[in-house]
């Protein structure tokens, strides 16, 4: 945490996805033309924000150690692999989150035009939290293979895009028609996309908030894996 709060990339992160989530409310999701006292609008675009503002936050977490040589000393400290892994996932996460809270004038902002379902938002930020957490848990294991920063925000953003695309209709329909619909049904079932469409109209699902954290068990555990290949090597 120090570290975000002493360079300026915590700053820039913030105050440019915050810009990007009011921007793309108003102008690509037509907010107020809608004339919907709710925030779907809002919520319609933050899985492919994430997929690249989130890479961009966690590329530095093991990468700039690496480069840096800082790494070495730090593996050599009397502390598990696993709470390293934590310490950095949950400081981006608490970035993430910070970004997320500073979009409250939206919700301010839809209570003074109508009357919301103030319950389906707080489950829609909720989710969107979880869901930030995937996609930084893949950056920090790309960080963590990568000795270079924009290698690993490239490989990063690409494994979130596979796991973004994956629940368009696009791709749907490409796989219903070569591999039939149970295939295109399971490929479904592995988008973030698919699973946050809920969470965006306030409707939370078991299945949704099991795969946003496995989700991020998943890559945690790759970057423990990695971290603890470079401590042993």
């Amino acid at each position: 945490m120090l570290a975000y709060a002493t360079t300026p990339t915590a700053y820039v992160f913030v105050a440019v996805l915050v810009a990007a989530l009011g921007m793309f409310t108003f102008q690509a999701g037509r907010f107020f033309e809608l004339g919907r006292a709710d925030l779907s609008a809002f919520f319609a675009f933050h899985p492919w924000l994430f997929m690249i503002f989130m890479p961009a936050i966690a590329m530095r977490l093991w990468a700039e150690e690496a480069r840096s040589g800082a790494l070495e000393t730090l593996l050599t400290l009397p502390m598990p692999t696993w709470a390293l892994v934590a310490g950095k996932f949950l400081a981006a996460w608490a970035v993430a989150a910070l970004a997320l809270a500073l979009t409250f004038p939206l919700w301010i902002t839809v209570n003074i035009l109508g009357h919301p379902d103030n319950a389906a938002i707080a489950a829609g930020y909720f989710v969107s939290l979880l869901m930030a957490g995937g996609y930084l848990a893949i950056g920090s294991a790309m960080s963590a293979v990568s000795a270079s920063q924009v290698v690993a925000l490239v490989l990063a953003v690409a494994v979130a895009f596979v796991f973004t695309a994956a629940g368009t209709p696009l791709v749907l329909n490409f796989v219903n028609g070569w591999a039939g619909a149970q295939t295109a049904s399971m490929i479904a079932d592995l988008s973030a996309l698919n699973h946050f469409e809920g969470a965006a109209r306030g409707v939370v699902e078991i299945r949704s908030l099991f795969y946003f954290l496995t989700l991020i068990a998943m890559f945690l555990s790759f970057t423990a894996l990695a971290v603890e290949a470079r401590r042993e090597g």
